[in-house]
């Protein structure tokens, strides 16, 4: 009689998830106006308290009007967090206090990283601090980034090197998230 086969645990998704407890991560990423934002509330759910972390800054005019309907689409709802850098520190400090957190968006929370003098060859292990942290949450963490990839090639090497570094950002949090949705046109596709 040969051995008896062993049973094999489902290998647990993302690599930082070695607690008991520890909470959700997802991941929504689409295009500008995909309706990734509305997507990632929904998945939030209702778990009360809840944070909304937002990396975008006020830079302009278009973009102050763009936070202020954001602000308007959550009403009050959500106690919101302007972050523009300190992400990891934030969900080291705030996160457990909520069993729900969004953070809006991986994107700008990049640009900002470069705008700060971070460098490129650093961002990964920003990224693996930010995401230990939120792990550390033990809520619900969705968050949203931006998908640079589908669009046209960009004229400027600035602009490409950006992209090619968002795209890598984005698979890093993949790789680790437990969900990841991709929004188009409002509708939402489970990739994971």
């Amino acid at each position: 009689m040969g051995a008896r086969p062993r049973k094999v645990k489902p290998r647990r998704s993302g690599a930082f998830r070695t607690q008991r407890g520890w909470g959700r991560l997802i991941l929504v990423l689409g295009g500008a106006s995909s309706g990734k934002s509305t997507v990632a509330l929904s998945l939030a759910g209702r778990r009360s308290p809840r944070a909304f972390v937002a990396t975008g800054e006020p830079l302009d005019e278009e973009m102050a009007e763009r936070i202020r309907a954001h602000r308007l689409s959550r009403q009050g709802r959500w106690e919101t967090f302007e972050i523009p850098v300190d992400v990891a520190k934030w969900f080291s400090v705030e996160g457990r206090r909520y069993r729900t957190v969004v953070l809006d968006c991986l994107t700008l929370w990049l640009s900002n990283l470069q705008r700060q003098g971070i460098p490129a060859a650093d961002v990964p292990t920003q990224v693996r601090d930010m995401l230990q942290a939120a792990r550390r949450a033990n809520g619900r963490v969705v968050i949203v980034t931006n998908e640079l990839g589908l669009g046209i090639v960009p004229p400027d090497r600035a602009t490409r090197r950006f992209r090619t570094l968002a795209g890598q950002v984005n698979q890093q949090v993949a790789e680790e998230a437990d969900e990841v949705h991709l929004a188009m046109s409002g509708l939402t596709l489970r990739l994971k």
